[in-house]
């Protein structure tokens, strides 16, 4: 997922850079109004400045494909045109220009996805011909879209509905429609791929309930309840390369990662039917060990004797809580996250649209709280930023 401002969720660094890491979370990429940066992650929590294009355009959308040479980017004088280059050439390899204003581009080894508001165009990566157009999709305002990383299920996921969040699944390799989701009761504001293609990730603009899919077979495998307060704008979803974590940023200052693994709480079940199902701002809310208390001890009473209580509550009270989060020391406009391994270590990374990266530290086995370990400043990052001292996370709050 990518972040940034001005005419699309996904575009523009109107009000802050636009950020997103590429596709296996081992680099980042900036768009700034000087050009467009590349970042590569270091063993040391480090962040270090690759290329910057310095060409004076300011860059609204970027994507590096993997650790490659190839970039696609879009510019603020240039809305609607796609330009692909091989950065280390300093070359232009094609641009291409389009009906209307280019709200997200996705990447992977065989296929190239440009959004628009009412269309997605799908690109051989090979020779950058156009594949084949979705037209007349439901209005996408956000460009909210999302390609799997993997050539194996090359899976393109969009909104199939503006009115409730419906997912449409199509199939860019083959070039069909593959399958449709009913995952929310309200529109869709995030999607993300786990790194196999075979597990999509899900959140509504209420955003108080995430789900994991396994596709095609359109089943329910997870379900977890972000918090317990208060809807939330839920900016970024991010599996880790492993497919073991979740990590989902929003418009508060907790991040929160959850853990996938069968038999855990939030885990659906196999034949789960798949439904919106019911998304209301109360119930059990993420914590960590020690935020465990009474809900842990209900759930597993509800567990027990779902069948005795109403169905709505039943699920509420079922749906899994954060296996770990981290606070931002200030708050943010926009910001994506990844789960990564630096140094066989487990690491939560987090940029924001302030050009700010936080590195925190995410014990693989226990959770809780994430310590923050290194903050740098992406423009200039070379020297990090002082690291801010944290106060507890009460993350069954947020």
């Amino acid at each position: 997922m990518s972040l940034g401002g001005g005419h699309s969720t996904e575009g523009t660094n109107a009000g802050g850079i636009f950020v997103q890491f590429n596709q296996d979370c081992t680099s980042l990429v900036a768009g700034s109004s000087s050009g467009y940066h590349l970042f590569a992650l270091t063993p040391d929590d480090g962040i270090e400045e690759i290329y910057a294009s310095r060409s004076g355009q300011d860059t609204c959308l970027v994507d590096r494909l993997f650790s490659s040479s190839l970039v696609a980017i879009v510019t603020v004088s240039a809305p609607r045109k796609l330009i692909v280059c091989h950065y280390k050439k300093g070359t232009e390899i094609c641009n291409y220009s389009y009906s209307n204003t280019i709200l997200a581009v996705k990447l992977n080894r065989s296929r190239l996805i440009v959004c628009l508001e009412e269309s997605l165009h799908i690109h051989n990566i090979r020779d950058m011909k156009i594949l084949h157009t979705i037209r007349d999709t439901p209005p996408n305002p956000r460009g909210l879209c999302a390609l799997s990383p993997c050539v194996d299920h090359c899976y393109v996921a969009y909104p199939g509905s503006s009115a409730v969040g419906e997912v449409q699944i199509f199939d860019a390799v083959h070039l069909n429609a593959k399958c449709v989701i009913s995952a929310h009761d309200s529109p869709l504001a995030a999607l993300a791929w786990s790194m196999c293609g075979r597990r999509l990730a899900t959140a509504s603009e209420r955003g108080t309930v995430i789900r994991v899919f396994a596709v095609p077979e359109r089943t329910r495998l997870y379900e977890f309840r972000r918090g317990v307060k208060r809807c939330v704008s839920i900016a970024c979803l991010a599996f880790s390369a492993c497919g073991a974590y979740l990590a989902a940023t929003s418009n508060t200052e907790t991040v929160h990662v959850f853990r996938l693994q069968e038999g855990a709480t939030g885990a659906v079940g196999a034949g789960a039917v798949v439904g919106a199902g019911e998304e209301g701002s109360t119930g059990a809310g993420p914590a960590g060990a020690a935020e465990a208390g009474w809900i842990d001890w209900l759930s597993q009473a509800v567990s027990a004797g779902a069948g005795y209580l109403p169905a709505q509550v039943a699920d509420v009270l079922t749906q899994g809580r954060a296996f770990a989060a981290a606070r931002l020391p200030r708050p943010a406009r926009r910001a994506v996250a990844a789960v990564t391994i630096v140094a066989r270590t487990a690491r939560l990374v987090v940029a924001t649209s302030d050009g700010v990266v936080y590195v925190y530290s995410l014990d693989a086995q226990e959770g809780g709280e994430c310590a923050l370990l290194r903050t740098h400043r992406l423009l200039d990052a070379g020297t990090p930023a002082p690291i801010h001292s944290q106060e507890g996370t009460n993350i069954s709050d947020e």
